[in-house]
């Protein structure tokens, strides 16, 4: 099956190194709360403030941007590896991406909707943070899941 939405597998392997590297940079900056001055820069921000004081829009502010890093490296790993290609790509690992994204959306929004029920204030705002990688997480594992369950059974 011809797809135009889907890289070619070389951008698989660069995908895997990105995720790995900001998933490593993110889980030290979520463990050490690392605020290291050389990562603190003024920034361009569409919106900032608001916590005990007013929304200010367009304009710069000083920020640490160690999370910003971690976040766009994730990102962009994993979209990077969700994308590629496998080396054969037919009609059955389309189906298998699409079985996994079917349970990626709904696995992601089960825990979005528990979030929703069951935690408040600073930890709902947690589970949002890390619900927007969820989706990308869950069919990675679901993906290559059924393609390892996929190849013991040829």
């Amino acid at each position: 099956m011809k797809s135009s939405v889907l890289l070619s597998n070389k951008f698989k392997n660069i995908g895997w190194i990105i995720l790995v590297l900001g998933f490593i940079v993110g889980i030290f900056y979520l463990l050490k709360g690392w605020d290291s001055d050389f990562l603190t820069t003024n920034v361009f921000a569409v919106s900032y403030g608001g916590v005990l004081g007013k929304y200010k829009f367009f304009g710069c502010v000083e920020n640490n941007i160690l999370d910003e890093i971690a976040s766009v490296l994730i990102v962009l790993g994993a979209l990077l590896v969700v994308f590629s290609k496998e080396k054969n790509e037919d009609e059955f690992i389309a189906s298998l991406r699409l079985n996994a994204l079917s349970w990626a959306v709904f696995v992601n929004y089960a825990v979005l909707f528990v979030g929703i029920i069951f935690v408040f204030d600073v930890p709902f705002f947690w589970i949002l943070v890390f619900n927007m990688f969820t989706i990308l997480f869950i069919f990675i594992a679901r993906f290559y899941w059924l393609l390892y369950k996929a190849s013991k059974n040829e």
